[in-house]
Order: structure tokens, then C-alpha cells, then sequence
């Protein structure tokens, strides 16, 4: 275990080191410049010299790069050319509310996906299963910003129980949490009926119902728990997802998440906190990623990490 442990981490420092690296070369390379983003449409060449200095604009790319890595180093990430102050102190304000968002997210997506997909796979080839089908394909074909426009026409507008945008209470992270669970919900909940059904189908489960096993143990003992590692992992990695930032819904709905600071940071060309966003939020997910990982041996004893005995 130690082992692995050790591996891993090492393979998560590289990635997320190299995940940096990337977006550090290529928003470099994109069209725009920051000196312009930071002075103003009304600066003169003079004002942009002194800009371009200020922040090491001026200097060759290869020299910028060696100056981030030896900030990365002490942990810091520069100074945000919009907001004035430490761009990793930004992200870090931000943060919060895309790891409410996400964690409400995911956990309506299980309370409701794991138990429709079980049901579906249940009654599967019946006219219930169809109908199950055809609505979780529904939600699977609609885009988070249309479903997030048409739960903020209903429930914002035509019937007003609910904040349109911002986290300034509690009732302002439903419609937000419900459009992203969307096309989750609809994603795992097919994922954990072909996961069902395979297992249902196994000679296992066959013999189990021919001793007399009840269909309750059969489901959710046997059948669910040789399923959990395919759904977990693809909850897993939703989640990273989202913690990446939910840039459409945030957009949507005015949340102060990571999403809708990315966009900003790319419209003004920032570069420290586009740099901070994509460390912060990477470490997250080669996070997430590790501890399901971690999970394995504990829901099939079968699964073994590192070197087997």
C-alpha cells in the first residue's frame, strides 16, 4: 500500500505539474495581450512598455517559464492583472462555492441516478423500463444551459419561489445543483443499469436465487456491490469534472465559482490566475482521482493495490 501510495503521488505531482506547464505555453500563445487587457483601450505604447516590464511580459518565454517555476516553488503564483491582489487568494475565494455546488451535485445525482438505474435494470424489456429510458435520454440530450434558462424561466419568473443568480442563501443552490444533476443523473443512471443487468444476468447471481437468496439480497448485496466499482469511478470523475469549474451553469445563474472566474480570466488575459485556477483545480481532481482509487479494495476485497502478494 505503501507503495502505491508513493507511485501515485508521484504520478499525480507529474501530472498536475505538467497540466501547468501546458496551460502556462498555451495562453502564452493565444492571440491577445495582457499589457493591453490591464491598461486600457486608451494606454499609450509607452503605458504598455511599462506593463509588459512590470509583469516580465517583456522578457522571452523561456526566461517567464524558469520565473514561474521558481515562484511555483515558494507558492507563489503572481499577482491577478484584474483584481490587484494574489491570484492563488482569488481562486481560493472562489472555491467554496464550486465544491458546494459540485459535492450537491453529485450527491442528488447518486440519491436519485443509483436507485432509478437499479429500478430500470429490474424491469428491464417492460413499458415502465421504456418509459425510464426515454426521459433519462431526454435529460442526457439537453444542454445545461438550456435547462438551466428554462428552470430560471419556471421558477424564477413565472412562479418566483427561487433566487435567479448568486449564492446569497441557501435557496439560491437548487436550480443551479438541479442543472448540473441533469444530465448526470441521466449519465449514471444508464451506467448503473447496463452495470445491473450484466451482473443480474451472471451464473452467480442464478445460483444465489436458486437457494432461496431473496430478491432484495440479490439486488443490492450481490448485484450492486460487484456493479460499484464502474459506477463510483464514473461518479469519480464527474466530480473531478465539475470541480473543475461548471463554467456554463455558473455563467447561467451568476454563481461565484471557479467557472465563471476562468472565463474572466481568459476574456482579460490574466495570467497568474489562469495559471492559479488550473493548478488549484487539478490538484483537486489528481485527488479525487486517488482517493476512489484508494476505495477499490474496500468495495471488492478482490481488487488489490501495488504489487500482489
Amino acid at each position: 500500500m505503501l507503495r502505491y501510495l508513493a507511485r501515485r503521488l508521484g504520478q499525480s505531482l507529474l501530472t498536475v505539474f505538467m497540466t501547468v506547464t501546458t496551460v502556462f505555453v498555451l495562453v502564452r500563445l493565444a492571440p491577445g495581450d495582457p499589457a493591453t487587457a490591464y491598461a486600457g483601450p486608451t494606454a499609450t505604447t509607452a503605458d504598455l512598455a511599462r506593463v509588459r516590464e512590470q509583469f516580465g511580459l517583456d522578457k522571452p518565454l523561456l526566461s517567464q517559464y524558469g520565473v514561474f517555476l521558481r515562484d511555483l516553488v515558494t507558492g507563489n503564483l503572481g499577482t491577478s492583472y484584474s483584481f490587484r491582489t494574489p491570484a492563488l487568494d482569488v481562486v481560493l475565494e472562489r472555491l467554496p462555492a464550486t465544491i458546494t455546488l459540485a459535492t450537491s451535485a453529485i450527491l442528488l445525482t447518486t440519491v436519485v441516478a443509483v436507485p432509478l438505474g437499479v429500478w430500470m435494470a429490474r424491469r428491464a424489456d417492460t413499458a415502465r423500463e421504456l418509459g425510464a429510458n426515454i426521459v433519462t435520454i431526454a435529460g442526457q440530450s439537453m444542454p445545461d444551459f438550456w435547462s438551466g434558462v428554462m428552470l430560471l424561466t419556471v421558477f424564477s419568473v413565472l412562479i418566483p419561489v427561487l433566487p435567479a443568480s448568486g449564492f446569497t442563501t441557501w435557496g439560491g443552490l437548487i436550480l443551479p445543483t438541479v442543472t448540473v444533476a441533469i444530465l448526470q443523473m441521466a449519465l449514471i443512471s444508464r451506467l448503473v443499469r447496463r452495470e445491473m443487468m450484466t451482473t443480474l444476468a451472471s451464473p452467480y447471481v442464478t445460483v444465489a436465487r436458486s437457494r432461496g437468496v431473496s430478491e432484495r439480497a440479490l439486488t443490492w448485496r450481490y448485484a450492486m456491490g460487484n456493479s460499484s466499482i464502474p459506477v463510483l469511478t464514473a461518479l469519480g470523475t464527474r466530480f473531478a469534472g465539475m470541480l473543475n469549474g461548471v463554467v456554463v451553469v455558473e455563467v447561467v445563474f451568476g454563481w461565484p465559482g471557479v467557472g465563471s472566474l476562468v472565463v474572466r480570466a481568459l476574456e482579460t488575459r490574466d495570467y497568474p490566475l489562469i495559471q492559479a485556477t488550473v493548478l488549484v483545480t487539478a490538484a483537486l481532481a489528481v485527488l479525487v482521482q486517488l482517493l476512489i482509487d484508494l476505495a477499490y479494495p474496500l468495495l471488492d476485497p478482490r481488487v488489490r493495490l501495488g504489487k500482489a502478494a
